[in-house]
């Protein structure tokens, strides 16, 4: 694939008070990460030009205002630049609603051109929710705002780390909600994103998993009966649609199995559930994917790291992977049909 056909990637800069300029001068100094995507920063261009001084990245940050002055040069870093940031008066390492409200208008804009087409994929850095709900934005996080602002309010979240990919039929709500979401048409809904999230990431054939939501998976209604009502019932008809699924599996043992290659994903019940088995093989690892949007967007898996932001020591393992996912899913799809 010669670079001009190379999918076109928006990196949101994220909170600019914490870690994510700096993680990103990093991530795109790579070779490898040049070598799948043409990538783009939506932010702002004199906070990532401090970034550089901070990580002392041999590279040139250009300021842009259109997406279509983008260039594929791996000596600059191309910044779509909203000129929203007072450095003068933004501290490191501190919430701020000024950052709050600049990192919530890169994911709008990011976003807007992932719609009309206008780049392949979208990969956000970290925000800070506190910073984005002082800033007057009432969201629980990236899923929420992107299933906003895409109109698919049954988007939910999928994450990877090495070979275990896990999605969630809940994420960001109480337990006792979690539970009650636990219902056949959400399972299912849920079943047929990780199916054609994992087609997309190059298994044609997906071994999906249910981890069932009480004990041992309830021991045949020993320990709770949601399995035998609700959980049973969404396999039941996943396999009818076409799936590879099986369970409800025990959920302190499904994610090994899932680890040791016997299933391409994991379909959790809860947030918890989920995260505690992909983020105990390394948080830097990880890579968060929004699973029902009609925009393909990837995420690092840690947060904005405001203790180390302006050392020029943060871990950009996680943005990394989290480009490298979206290229390969932007390349494997078709972009969504212009407004």
């Amino acid at each position: 694939m010669t670079a001009s056909n190379l999918p076109l990637v928006a990196i949101t800069m994220g909170d600019a008070a914490g870690t994510g300029p700096e993680i990103i001068t990093k991530s795109l100094a790579l070779p490898e990460l040049r070598a799948v995507c043409r990538p783009v920063v939506v932010g702002d261009a004199a906070t990532m030009t401090r970034a550089l001084t901070f990580t002392g990245v041999n590279l040139v940050i250009r300021p842009i205002r259109n997406i279509a002055e983008a260039a594929d040069d791996p000596g600059r870093i191309d910044v779509l630049d909203l000129a929203n940031i007072d450095l003068a008066k933004l501290q490191l390492g501190r919430v701020d609603p000024m950052a709050g409200k600049a990192a919530y208008e890169y994911i709008k804009r990011a976003t807007e051109l992932a719609l009309a087409g206008e780049v392949g994929a979208i990969v956000t850095s970290a925000i800070n929710k506190e910073a984005l709900n002082q800033a007057g934005y009432r969201f629980d996080g990236h899923t929420g705002l992107l299933a906003y602002l895409c109109n698919a309010p049954g988007a939910t979240m999928m994450l990877a780390a090495e070979n275990l990919r896990v999605s969630h039929v809940s994420t960001h709500v109480p337990l006792r909600v979690a539970i009650e979401r636990v219902k056949p048409e959400r399972i299912i809904k849920v079943l047929q994103l990780t199916h054609d999230a994992v087609r997309q990431l190059g298994i044609e054939q997906p071994r999906l998993a249910v981890a069932g939501l009480n004990p041992h998976a309830g021991e045949h209604g020993l320990f709770g009966d949601e399995e035998e009502k609700f959980i049973t019932p969404a396999i039941v008809e996943a396999k009818r649609l076409g799936m590879t699924v099986t369970g409800p599996h025990p959920g302190d043992t499904v994610f090994f199995r899932a680890l040791q290659g016997e299933f391409d994903a994991v379909v959790a019940m809860f947030h918890d559930q989920g995260h505690v088995a992909v983020k105990m093989l390394g948080i830097w690892r990880g890579v968060n994917i929004t699973l029902g949007l009609p925009i393909v967007r990837t995420s690092v898996e840690h947060g904005t790291n405001f203790d180390m932001a302006g050392t020029g020591k943060s871990d950009p393992r996680s943005l990394n992977e989290a480009i490298k996912l979206a290229a390969t899913m932007a390349a494997r799809r078709s972009p969504p049909a212009r407004p």
